[in-house]
């Protein structure tokens, strides 16, 4: 709740004329509680949970032209009903979990100092914060999701969220509600330690789930923006991480792929790629008839 009962009051404070941006916050925020405004992050992930994946789903039913020519694991197609059943567990553990998780976590909230008065951030400190965040994020899901490929990790928690080999959009938040509380901790851990205003971490939470849920697409487009993301990693990436499954040691990466870069443990997705990219240099060159000449030994050979 703002401590100014009116726009001059705010303005008078402030010592300057609000921006049209503050003007809004200021008519939207003024007479609500601080705790009220934190708990819209229960709706925001309720609606991308549920509306994020749509254009997924309606892709793998209708196989369409030219946009299933990229999906990564194409022999692999789920039915509607089963993408369904999907997102029912989903928000089973949305409404059991995630929100009564993000009702009694305000109070670490206010702790660490997440604000929500004026003046609003600029662009630059908004853009700086999420970078931050993500960064701050993606080095500790990294080592989490390590020990999470343990044998006693993989087989007590994360089989759960293993069981789609190849992954979908309603499959991102799709887990063992242990991994949802664990996970969680990467997720904090950012504004943590560079608290900014309650819009921050709404785009902050908003922002990296939609991120999961791309990397869960199933598919990998060329048009998506993300490509010109220096190290994102995305669905091409994730996606070998469920296609390998079980206790794999390979792309743990949330977002970025350096530390699967830095830590060697991307190894087997790049020489994947490399094959792949070989014997499709030999086909488009008329080689054809050396389709078959890729044997084990030519597999697994070392870079």
């Amino acid at each position: 709740m703002l401590p100014y009962n009116s726009l001059q009051e705010a303005e008078i404070s402030l010592g300057r004329n609000l921006t049209f941006a503050e003007t809004l916050w200021f008519n939207y925020s003024a007479t609500k509680s601080d705790y009220f405004l934190f708990c819209h992050n229960i709706l925001f992930l309720f609606l991308i949970f549920s509306l994020v994946p749509l254009p997924l789903v309606f892709l793998e039913i209708k196989r369409l032209n030219p946009f299933d020519s990229y999906k990564i694991q194409p022999k692999v197609r789920l039915s509607l009903n089963e993408m369904l059943n999907c997102y029912k567990d989903v928000m089973r553990m949305f409404f059991f979990v995630v929100g009564p998780l993000q009702l009694v976590s305000y109070p670490s909230i206010k702790m660490i100092g997440i604000r929500s008065g004026l003046p609003l951030p600029s662009g630059w400190e908004i853009l700086s914060q999420l970078l931050v965040y993500f960064l701050v994020e993606d080095y500790t899901n990294y080592w989490i999701h390590r020990f999470l490929h343990n044998k006693w990790g993989y087989e007590k928690i994360h089989r759960v969220h293993h069981e789609y080999q190849a992954p979908i959009g309603f499959a991102a938040p799709y887990a063992h509600w242990a991994e949802i509380l664990i996970l969680g901790i990467p997720s904090f851990l950012g504004p943590a330690m560079v608290p900014g205003h309650m819009i921050t971490f709404w785009l902050w939470i908003a922002l990296r789930q939609i991120e999961a849920i791309d990397t869960h697409s199933g598919y990998d487009f060329p048009w998506n923006p993300t490509k010109y993301i220096p190290f994102y990693g995305g669905s091409e990436h994730h996606d070998y991480h469920h296609y390998v499954g079980g206790q794999s040691q390979s792309n743990f990466a949330s977002v970025f792929t350096y530390c699967d870069y830095i830590y060697g443990t991307d190894k087997g997705f790049r020489y994947q790629k490399k094959i792949l990219r070989k014997l499709k240099e030999d086909l488009t060159n008329g080689a054809a008839q050396n389709e078959g000449s890729y044997n084990a030994q030519d597999i697994y050979k070392s870079e």
